[in-house]
Formats: structure tokens, C-alpha cells, sequence
């Protein structure tokens, strides 16, 4: 056997050259992935710590801000479920609210036939007449319903219940009495019923709809 031939190969084999093969341990993939946990585990550690800081900062919710989102909503919804009520209380009835009727058309008789039908009503009826100069022949809607500002979410809304497209509106005056100014697009009051029952659904405590908060 030759010098040259490395032991064990039996001779069979000869190495020729100059560069001679080199011998490298294998890979030991065991300890790639040993050491592949190992990372895993310390930043599942960590995350966990993490939380625990949280909760210690936080009293203990692990969600505050959805928790607090919740609270919020709660008491929101809360509230507004008392709203309605306060707000329907707040408004008068037809027997406490006197209204001025007044004709701004070219058409006559408009104004008192108005007036009698809102008494039939249940309204207390104040002056009725012809429009002042600032209102004659320039209402072109159906009418327009003037009262204080302190009238503009109570008594003007329940008298709107009686008629369709009347405009509201609040203006610095004494009193509380509201001016109907029928307009040249009226025609009649809203029927009976209809009105009836927009007075009831609006002055009934606890029939507004609540809203929904979240």
C-alpha cells in the first residue's frame, strides 16, 4: 500500500495532486434548534412580563381602553334614556299655547277659518287678521310660525304638528305667545287625526325614541 493512500481505503485508492480533501465535523443540528427554542421561550417570557407591568400600572384590566370605551358607553346610554322623558315634559299642550293667526296671501278669509279650526284643536287663539307690511305677499311657503327663542324647541313645535312644511322661527319678543303667518303655498291645516296624534307622540313623557349611544 502506497504512503500516499489513506489508511483504511485498502490500497484501492490513490491521492494524487497537491490539494488534499478536508475533513470537516457534521453539522449538529440539534443544538441549531435547541438554541431556536430557547430564543422563543425568552421572548415569550418577556411578552408575559410585559402584561404583567400593565396590569400593575393599570389596576388590573388587561383592555383599559376598551374597558373604558364600555364605562363611557354605559353612562352615556344611561343618560339618554332620561333625556326623552325630561324633554316631552317640557313641552305644553295645545290648551297652553295662544296663537296670533295671521293671512299673508291675497286670499281672504284664510285667517279665520285657520283660527277656528286650531281652537277646535285644543289652541288658545290670540289676534287674527292680515299679515303686517313686513310679512304681507312675501311668504311664499306654507307658513311661517314665529315665536321667542325660548319657543323655538317647545310650544313652536307642537303648533308645527299642524301644518306640512311650516317654517320656524325665533325672533327677540315679549311673551309667549306664536304668530302663524299663512303663506301662499297653504292650503289646509294637516288633518285632525294626523295633527292628533304628532301632539300626542310629542308631549306623551317617554315616547321619544332614545338613542343609541354605541
Amino acid at each position: 500500500m502506497s504512503m500516499l493512500t489513506p489508511p483504511g481505503m485498502g490500497g484501492q485508492y490513490r491521492i494524487t495532486g497537491d490539494k488534499y480533501p478536508r475533513m470537516r465535523p457534521a453539522r449538529r443540528r440539534g443544538r441549531l434548534v435547541a438554541a431556536a427554542v430557547a430564543s422563543v421561550a425568552v421572548l415569550g417570557l418577556l411578552g408575559w412580563g410585559t402584561v404583567q407591568l400593565i396590569d400593575v400600572f393599570t389596576g388590573g384590566s388587561g383592555t383599559p381602553a376598551a374597558a373604558g370605551r364600555t364605562t363611557d358607553c354605559r353612562a352615556e346610554a344611561a343618560g339618554t334614556g332620561q333625556a326623552p322623558a325630561a324633554r316631552a315634559e317640557s313641552l305644553p299642550a295645545p290648551g297652553r299655547i295662544t296663537v296670533n293667526v295671521y293671512n299673508a296671501t291675497p286670499r281672504s278669509g284664510l285667517a279665520k277659518k285657520t283660527a277656528d279650526e286650531l281652537r277646535r284643536r285644543g289652541f288658545r287663539i290670540g289676534k287674527v287678521g292680515n299679515a303686517a307690511k313686513a310679512y304681507d305677499k312675501k311668504v311664499k311657503g306654507t307658513a311661517l310660525l314665529l315665536g321667542s327663542p325660548a319657543a323655538q324647541d317647545t310650544s313652536l313645535r307642537v303648533l308645527a304638528t299642524q301644518l306640512t312644511g311650516a317654517d320656524l322661527r325665533a325672533v327677540a319678543r315679549e311673551g309667549a305667545d306664536l304668530d302663524l303667518i299663512i303663506g301662499d303655498a297653504f292650503r289646509s291645516l294637516a288633518r285632525r287625526q294626523t295633527a292628533d296624534k304628532a301632539v300626542t307622540t310629542l308631549t306623551a313623557p317617554g315616547t321619544a325614541p332614545v338613542r343609541k349611544a354605541c
